[in-house]
């Protein structure tokens, strides 16, 4: 499929069963404002339509003319008027330009008609390319899921403000792999970056209007061509762009995952542009009311739904991600709305052909898989319920930590269950630990400054009166909206923010980082900056003392975790005794194991979770057998607490590792030996951290 060169021509093959014809458009270049030539795709096989022309080469321009019915209340919207984009185009060679020819149709009365002005010197257009790149032999890194510590960023947002990055590459894929940007990531520790939207985008016309842009890119135009404004010598120079990216984090030991958006398109509802799959057969690519095929069904709020029950929409889908992964050698994906790909026909399906094929793919069975586990159609909240070989993002996690860091009573019983890998969700089909993406914070709604920053979302550069956006966030300002001076609200901000972080970070499961979110990166109350290129979503890199200090915090925690095998357990922590000590004790600051009725009680706020080293009796994915230390995590919401301490397994006492209320990690820990039964004060809104120790501590550097 699509347009492929063998060193002698291209052969263009293109999917349009109900078509009556299809024309093959060869442009000049990318400001001729009418194709050159125009070739019909002479052979049709099924419904494939298909030619061969010799002597055509790598960097050639072309679209598509599509002629069938223009029947509405059938689901077609042919109309030959419209220059239209390859839907495997490798390349953009020329972005859309906006204009009234790119409508499909236009209003007459009552009736909606065909748009008869041509498209063609606005169209976006496809580029022939050439999969021919050096890798240098750089391999990917391969990092166990387990051991996977997730760095989400967008690629314009994380260097447009870097100092370091020369300028004509910040905001670009290679301004990403800067040494600058490649050294923060290394001494940050995490092992995975996680990109937002990079195949190429549909810029709203309406946010253009407003002097805004799809920032975030979650409107795709093509899932093969990668987004061509991130690349730094011309639209076609995107492909090698990008690999060269892809090549050097994995020489710099970092993984990469791609945000792709298989659940809808950049071509909206039914007043949309009509730019490729609606145009080349719109009855085939998308689902349509059963009533009344003129419109939509709308499963994802942005005015359509592809259709994957389509075997070649299912096709267009899996042969998109196994290129991503085969010629982009990308490490795996996170799934937009994921719960609208299980949609065959209505209702949410686990056991969908989208599924069954992903399950016995080869390549993409390989790579990792992260699901948003939710749409906005009836029954689209599937959180736990994705198959076995599958990881999810973690609302419940989200919200839960959230609220408890914010002061809300009665939220110890779930925080402990969140913190122990959320079995409840996913342990039921044989599910690991590592099923759960942990995040506080995304890239949807607050950043962590804001979190603790902002009671309120401030939207209104948005363009939408502050509609937008969630309006529940499990928020808190320390007494002030927004930015403050006054040294208590900043101290009692840091605080929290240590707190969440921490909680990230020690939890069983996967954490996944907001990129910025180490820097103290603020949006200034703007929980919804989908649209907003500007300094309000592009990383500070310019720290004052509370910025380093909090972002040597991060690294110091992600390095503990990294070095504790504890931390990050393949199988889910269960109570039992296997060696001496149960391999998790939970705790009342009293000084007795929680029972029940301490679980119950509303009132409570503070809890103690001991995880004992020689339960752990896990392998790694070598099969080697790994040991660890005991630790005892301590939590105090609201109020402060004294914990009259457990006994220790495996040392002699307990030594403070991590203090949130004092701002600092030490993984040999620091301070008294403190054993069983004796007394710690934790601080309110704090989580204080004790490893198991059987030597004088050393005095801290």
């Amino acid at each position: 499929m699509g347009a492929s060169y063998d060193g002698q021509g291209v052969n263009l093959a293109v999917y349009a069963e109900n078509a009556t014809r299809v024309e093959w458009l060869l442009f000049d270049g990318a400001y001729e404002p009418v194709p050159s030539r125009s070739v019909d795709l002479p052979e049709r096989t099924g419904p494939v339509w298909h030619a061969y022309l010799p002597g055509l080469r790598p960097g050639q321009l072309y679209g598509l003319r599509v002629h069938g019915p223009w029947e509405l209340t059938a689901g077609h919207r042919f109309n030959p008027n419209k220059v239209l984009l390859d839907p495997y185009a490798r390349a953009i060679g020329r972005p859309l330009r906006w204009h009234p020819s790119l409508a499909g149709s236009v209003r007459r009365g009552r009736t909606e008609v065909p748009c008869e002005l041509d498209s063609s010197p606005y169209a976006p257009l496809g580029a022939v390319v050439e999969d021919d790149f050096d890798w240098q032999g750089v391999q990917a890194p391969w990092v166990p899921w387990q051991e996977t510590i997730i760095y989400e960023a967008h690629v314009r947002g994380l260097t447009m403000r870097h100092p370091a990055v020369p300028e004509e590459l910040r905001g670009t894929y290679q301004g990403l792999v800067h040494e600058s940007v490649l050294e923060h990531l290394r001494e940050l520790g995490v092992t995975t970056v996680q990109l937002l939207p990079v195949q190429s985008i549909v810029e709203d016309k309406r946010l253009l209007e407003l002097g805004l842009t799809n920032y975030w890119g979650y409107n795709t135009l093509n899932y093969f061509a990668p987004e061509p404004r991130y690349s730094s010598n011309g639209p076609v120079s995107a492909v090698g762009d990008f690999k060269t990216m892809v090549r050097e984090l994995h020489r710099a030991g970092l993984e990469v995952i791609i945000d792709v958006v298989y659940n809808h398109t950049g071509e909206g509802n039914h007043t949309g542009p009509t730019l490729s799959f609606r145009g080349i057969d719109n009855r085939s690519y998308y689902k349509l009311q059963p009533k009344d095929a003129r419109f939509y069904i709308d499963y994802t709020g942005t005015g359509n739904t592809l259709d994957p029950g389509n075997p070649y929409v299912l096709q267009l889908i899996t042969d998109s991600l196994r290129y991503w992964v085969e010629e982009m050698h990308v490490d795996g994906f996170r799934f937009d709305l994921a719960a609208a790909l299980a949609r065959e026909f209505y209702d949410v399906d686990m056991l969908s052909a989208f599924f069954k094929v992903i399950q016995q793919d080869p390549v993409l069975s390989r790579v990792k898989l992260i699901a948003e586990p939710w749409d906005v159609g009836p029954g689209g909240y599937q959180v736990g319920n994705f198959p076995w070989s599958w990881t999810e993002w973690n609302g419940a996690y989200r919200d839960a930590v959230r609220a408890f860091w914010r002061g809300d009573p009665g939220r110890v019983a779930e925080l402990a269950t969140r913190l122990s890998g959320s079995s409840d969700l996913y342990a039921h089909n044989g599910r690991k630990p590592w099923a759960s993406i942990n995040f506080v914070t995304a890239h949807d709604g607050f950043t962590l400054e804001d979190l603790v920053s902002y009671e309120r979302k401030h939207n209104l550069a948005n363009g939408e009166d502050g509609r937008d956006g969630h309006g529940h966030n499990l928020s808190s300002n320390a007494g002030v909206e927004g930015a403050s001076d006054d040294q208590d609200v900043r101290r009692r901000r840091a605080k929290r923010k240590r707190g969440l972080m921490a909680t990230l970070l020690l939890s069983q499961g996967i954490p996944m980082l907001l990129g910025g979110d180490e820097l103290s990166r603020t949006q200034q109350g703007n929980n919804n900056a989908y649209c907003q290129d500007n300094e309000l979503s592009w990383f500070d890199w310019e720290l004052g003392d509370e910025e380093r200090a909090f972002s040597r915090f991060t690294a110091d925690l992600v390095a503990l975790r990294r070095a504790h095998p504890v931390f990050r357990r393949r199988s889910f922590l269960s109570g039992r005794d296997d060696a001496g000590c149960r391999d998790v004790t939970w705790w009342h600051p009293n000084g007795h194991e929680m029972s029940a009725s301490d679980w119950h009680d509303q009132r409570s706020s503070a809890v103690g979770m001991r995880l004992c080293g020689d339960a752990l009796r896990e392998i790694d994915h070598h099969g080697v057998p790994v040991s660890d230390v005991s630790f005892l995590m301590l939590v105090a919401g609201r109020e402060g607490r004294t914990f009259s301490l457990p006994a220790c397994p495996g040392g002699e006492g307990w030594r403070v590792c991590v203090d949130t209320e004092a701002g600092w990690v030490d993984r040999r820990g620091r301070g008294a030996l403190l054993a069983g039964g004796a007394r710690l004060r934790v601080a309110d809104n704090s989580l204080t951290l004790l490893i198991a120790s059987d030597t004088a501590a050393e005095a801290p550097s």
